[in-house]
């Protein structure tokens, strides 16, 4: 939920500048493709905040897929890429939104190992994208500009972080490479990064909420070109 509450904080604070996302092609990981497909298909911040949060550990399978499908039923969309890791060898998938329903991609790509179980797409089994990659940005559309948003990169917490960090800036190396493009960089400031100092806080709906607001005031002072 942080991280949803993050990533739609910082659209909705860019909005406000002018810079919209609507009808452009978005790319989402893990708490990233729920807010893709909330731009995509047009659903309102409160509603995902409304959202059935699953208790966790939770083992039993369709669980994300319901709550998923609570926000956005059975469509798609031809602007929304969604990334999950397959099983067994945790390969980094791209699915395109226009050929499955959004709510199983979500569903994919948010399946935490150890607290959700795999969702199976066409056969096979799926995890959470951010195992391999925090926002899969050498997966990125060829443009001129990206805007790359990564809650859990900059200023959280613990060993995870230096992952996504460290990844993230090598793929964003890739894609400026395949595309001569620019890239503006998004992640938690401090302030931000202080509503969640344990991995249990990224699950409260409060915490997101306070995220949000984060996210918008981050949006409008700017942000890390890369």
């Amino acid at each position: 939920m942080f991280g949803i509450g993050y990533a739609m904080g910082v659209i909705h604070g860019l909005a406000e500048k002018g810079v919209t996302f609507v009808g452009a092609p978005l790319l989402g990981t893990s708490a990233g493709s729920w807010a893709a497909a909330a731009v995509a298909l047009d659903v309102d911040v409160q509603d995902l905040f409304a959202l059935t949060v699953p208790s966790f550990p939770n083992p039993r399978p369709g669980v994300l897929a319901a709550a998923a499908r609570e926000l956005f039923g059975e469509r798609t969309s031809p602007f929304v890429k969604v990334c999950a890791c397959s099983l067994p060898r945790l390969r980094r998938t791209v699915f395109d939104g226009a050929l499955h329903p959004i709510a199983d991609l979500i569903a994919a790509s948010s399946a935490v190992p150890g607290l959700l179980a795999p969702h199976t797409i066409d056969g096979v089994k799926y995890v959470d994208g951010g195992v391999r990659s925090g926002t899969s940005v050498d997966f990125g559309p060829d443009a001129d500009h990206l805007h790359v948003i990564a809650p859990l990169a900059g200023a959280m917490w613990g060993p995870f972080r230096r992952f996504v960090d460290r990844g993230m800036h090598n793929e964003i190396t890739r894609w400026k490479e395949r595309t001569n493009g620019t890239v503006t960089l998004f992640t938690p400031v401090k302030v931000a990064a202080d509503i969640a100092q344990n991995p249990r806080h990224l699950f409260d709906k409060s915490r997101a909420l306070e995220a949000y607001y984060c996210g918008i005031d981050q949006a409008r002072t700017g942000g890390d070109p890369v």
